[in-house]
């Protein structure tokens, strides 16, 4: 399924019709009808329904969700809030088909009195008032509307967004519909991925109204989730006669004197994700404490100083000898480390993380149109993205999309941007969004994890997309596995390793 933006679903809708055939007449009766069906799913024949229609193809959609609710038996009130004389174009169509099966409707503009009696009744709202063409400040009524229907306290289901949300990013808004569900067309908007945006949406359901894949592909859409269904299909396999060399030799190089938990988890985690082989290479002074911990690693201790590691002991590894490694969970910022001249003519997979970022961003003039002899992947949260990018981090959730893309490119690497909805971006632009996980994850350590899965998952696969989608994914599906006995506050992150080999199993079978 894609992520578009409003603008990019307005050109898939031309393409679809001037290219593929298919009328703006159809493709709208394809949207009411398969909104109506979902509808049928989610409330039973008691329900009454009070249909909200705008001006535009929102409301469009509208007429044809009261007329097929009505012809199903539902009792439905319908209310148009703009002059009827300002319905143009397939919505007007549609508008006289509504009419010509003996349906009415009630006038906003006349009734103002009776609109405010009709919100007080209890019902479904359905929210087909303005769709994806909001741009800017709500002009009168659509502000008033929408505030007497949040404060109505009845269920309120959104068409395709909720009124009054920008459709992408970095939009002005000022009054929203706070939708409980919102049934999105074909595809979902950028802004569901996006917070305080996505809290707008309630419960999403993408139902299809028939736009072929190919107005998609040629419209060069680049953004998709990451869903169970494409990550059991690219879960990978192992070959009956592989050995433990076979299965990846992975490197985790991190810890502290202040941290000596996150390297172990990362390579807990790692050895959980199918790593044939685990090396931790740790500062000499906590090589005692962390090899109390995990007993299937083997060990590298490195000279440190004030409990850190340093710029000379990293000359200590030959990183050849590793197909993967991890950098820079629980390391510490004592000392400045050049991981650009270290790294660059290291083969293997290289998953910079944590602390790792912190002194990739004082050597990033150094990773600027680099070419690194193996594939590079960067696992920031917004703090760290932030500090990366000269961004605040109101800037960064605000362009999560664009500031990956725009990184990922001019550097060369894939970014793994956490938080709701994390996204994968590959260093050609493609996008790919999670939709697992909860917040639960808003712990300590649960980083670490998804840094250990990453690259444990690296060494199974050929196609590093595949891998880090069906990371992220799988991590985020640990935490919700979790919520089936815990509480959301009570997840730790050696919960999320504990629970990997159930997910990987039910995933995979």
């Amino acid at each position: 399924m894609y992520v578009v933006t409003g603008e990019e679903m307005h050109r898939i809708d031309r393409f679809t019709m001037d290219e593929i055939g298919l009328s703006d007449h159809t493709l709208m009766e394809n949207a009411g009808q398969a909104v109506a069906r979902q509808l049928e799913k989610m409330f039973d024949q008691n329900a009454h329904f009070l249909v909200l229609i705008g001006a535009g193809n929102n409301g469009g959609d509208g007429f044809v969700i009261s007329r097929y609710l009505q012809e199903k038996g539902y009792p439905v009130e319908t209310w148009v809030i703009p002059p009827a004389s300002r319905i143009k174009g397939t919505a007007a169509h549609h508008k006289h088909i509504y009419e010509q099966c003996g349906y009415s409707f009630k006038a906003y503009e006349t009734n103002n009195q009776s609109f405010r009696e009709a919100l007080a009744t209890k019902g479904i709202i359905i929210d087909a008032l303005l769709g994806t063409g909001v741009t800017g400040k709500l002009r009168s009524p659509y502000d008033h509307i929408i505030r007497l229907v949040n404060e109505s306290g009845n269920r309120i289901v959104s068409v395709d967004i909720p009124s009054g949300l920008p459709d992408s990013e970095g939009g002005n808004y000022t009054e929203v519909i706070w939708a409980d569900d919102t049934i999105t067309l074909q595809s979902l908007k950028l802004t569901a991925c996006l917070y305080p945006e996505g809290g707008y949406y309630g419960k999403v359901t993408c139902v299809d109204i028939g736009i072929p894949n190919r107005a998609f592909s040629e419209q060069r859409v680049t953004r998709r989730l990451i869903l169970q269904e494409r990550v059991k299909a690219t879960l990978a396999t192992r070959d009956v006669n592989t050995h433990k060399g076979g299965a990846g030799k992975a490197l985790v190089i991190g810890g502290s004197s202040a941290m000596t938990g996150a390297p172990t988890m990362t390579a807990q985690s790692c050895l959980r994700s199918g790593a044939g082989l685990v090396t931790m290479a740790v500062p000499e002074s906590i090589h005692d404490v962390v090899t109390q911990h995990i007993m299937e690693s083997m060990f590298a201790s490195l000279s440190d100083a004030q409990g850190e590691i340093t710029n000379e002991s990293l000359k200590q590894i030959n990183y050849t000898e590793y197909d993967g490694i991890a950098l820079g969970p629980g390391m510490g910022r004592k000392h400045r480390l050049t991981l650009y001249e270290r790294f660059k003519d290291v083969p293997g997979y290289l998953v910079i993380d944590a602390d790792g970022l912190y002194h990739l961003h004082d050597d990033l003039s150094s990773w600027r149109g680099g070419h690194r002899l193996g594939p590079t992947i960067i696992t920031p949260h917004s703090g760290e993205m932030a500090r990366l990018t000269g961004c605040s981090v109101k800037e960064v959730e605000a362009h999560r999309f664009t500031l990956s893309k725009a990184f990922a490119k001019d550097y060369n690497m894939y970014v793994i941007l956490k938080g709701p909805y994390t996204i994968v971006t590959t260093p050609s632009g493609d996008q790919w969004v999670n939709t697992s996980g909860n917040a639960s994850l808003a712990k300590g350590g649960t980083g670490d994890t998804l840094t250990g899965i990453i690259l444990g998952l690296l060494l199974q696969h050929k196609n590093i997309e595949d891998a880090l989608c069906n990371a992220v994914y799988v991590h985020g599906k640990a935490a919700d596995h979790l919520l089936d006995t815990h509480d959301m506050f009570s997840v730790n992150a050696t919960d999320l390793i504990s629970v990997l080999p159930r997910v990987l199993k039910l995933l995979r079978y």
